[in-house]
This record gives C-alpha cells, sequence and structure tokens, in this order.
C-alpha cells in the first residue's frame, strides 16, 4: 500500500506520547491501559485464530462445526466476544481462495484476527481488492494467487463478520496443534497471505 512504514521505534514513541497524553488528561489510567494490552496480548487476536485454525487441520469433527457455525465452534475454545458475534469461516482450497474485506468500514473479526491493520481500513485497499483482488494481492502483497483457483472477495459488515481458514501446507503432517499454529498469520485469515511453509 502507499502508507509510510514507520519503525518499530516510531511506533513505540507515538504510542507512548498517546499513553502519557490520556492518563495527563484523565481519559485513561494506567491500569486501564495495562489491562488493554493485556486483553490484546493474550485474550483477542491472531494467535487464538491460529490456534483455531490448528485444531480445524487437526480434528475434522471440530472442523466441520468451524465451517459450519464459527462463532459457537470459537466459544467451545473460550474465544469470542465483541465484534466476534457473528463470524463465518470461508475454507481455502485447492480451486478457491478467499479473501476479506469491508467495503463499507473496516468490520473485522477482532477476537480471533486482532487489531485490524492500517491497510485493511484504507479506502484504497476496500475498494482496489473487490474490483482487481489478484492485481492486489500480487502487487501490493507479494502473494501470486495461480490462475487456476477462483478468487472470492467476503465483504464483512456488522452484522456478518467473515475469516479465511487457510489451507494446511504440505510436509506438515507431523507437527501438534501448537507447531501448526506457529505457521499461521493474521494475513494468511484475512486472505493476503499463505500461510508459512515448516
Amino acid at each position: 500500500m502507499s502508507a509510510k512504514v514507520r519503525t518499530p521505534e516510531e511506533i513505540a514513541a507515538r504510542v507512548k506520547a498517546l499513553e502519557s497524553i490520556m492518563i495527563e488528561k484523565g481519559i485513561m489510567t494506567t491500569a486501564a491501559i495495562d489491562r488493554l494490552v493485556e486483553i490484546y496480548e493474550n485474550e483477542v487476536g491472531p494467535q487464538l485464530g491460529a490456534s483455531v485454525v490448528a485444531k480445524a487441520w487437526s480434528d475434522p469433527e471440530f472442523k466441520k462445526r468451524l465451517v459450519a457455525n464459527a462463532t459457537d465452534a470459537c466459544r467451545e475454545l473460550g474465544i469470542g466476544g465483541l465484534q466476534g458475534e457473528d463470524m463465518v469461516v470461508v475454507e481455502n482450497t485447492d480451486t478457491v481462495h478467499n479473501v476479506i474485506t469491508c467495503t463499507l468500514c473496516s468490520c473485522y473479526p477482532w477476537p480471533v484476527l486482532g487489531l485490524p491493520p492500517n491497510w485493511y481500513k484504507g479506502p484504497e485497499f476496500r475498494s482496489r481488492i473487490v474490483r482487481e483482488p489478484r492485481k492486489v494481492l500480487r502487487e501490493d502483497f507479494g502473494f501470486d494467487v495461480p490462475d487456476s483457483v477462483e478468487v472470492r472477495v467476503w465483504d464483512s459488515s456488522s452484522e456478518m463478520r467473515y475469516w479465511v481458514l487457510p489451507q494446511r501446507p504440505a510436509g506438515t503432517e507431523g507437527l501438534d496443534e501448537k507447531a501448526l499454529a506457529a505457521l499461521v498469520t493474521r494475513d494468511s485469515m484475512i486472505g493476503v497471505g499463505p500461510v508459512a511453509a515448516p
């Protein structure tokens, strides 16, 4: 995307400045900020979605339940909450690759994917991915989907939040769920990147 990439140091400095201003103005307390950090590090985020994907890859019965009703299947694992009330999982296969967007704003399943990336919220991605998904995947993400694979774009909304069940990579047959989860990225669950090879 065309947005300037910031270094981790620049991001950390901005976060610290915002945190200081919010505390100084009485908008937030240090305890509230610590709790928010804890939530996004441990209770919501792509690591939780990755654990769901790994379970689906390892347990065919769970996978069926996940594809049939993602919200209920995630709840079985203690995953859910705000922005995750009505989730739908779409499965990548040898013939179909799925990509998620929200053309109206930035609706997104926070409990399984964490905070949406900046590019997901940008109008350029939201409009272009619908019109020219292969080109966006290739040019903006370096992800080339073969012409033989159909690309489907799913439009999330406040009523329905989609996310992708990526294909399990070859060569992972002997891996346990923890090792499988380590291969899954947020981008692979949005559909803009592949799962890492082991």
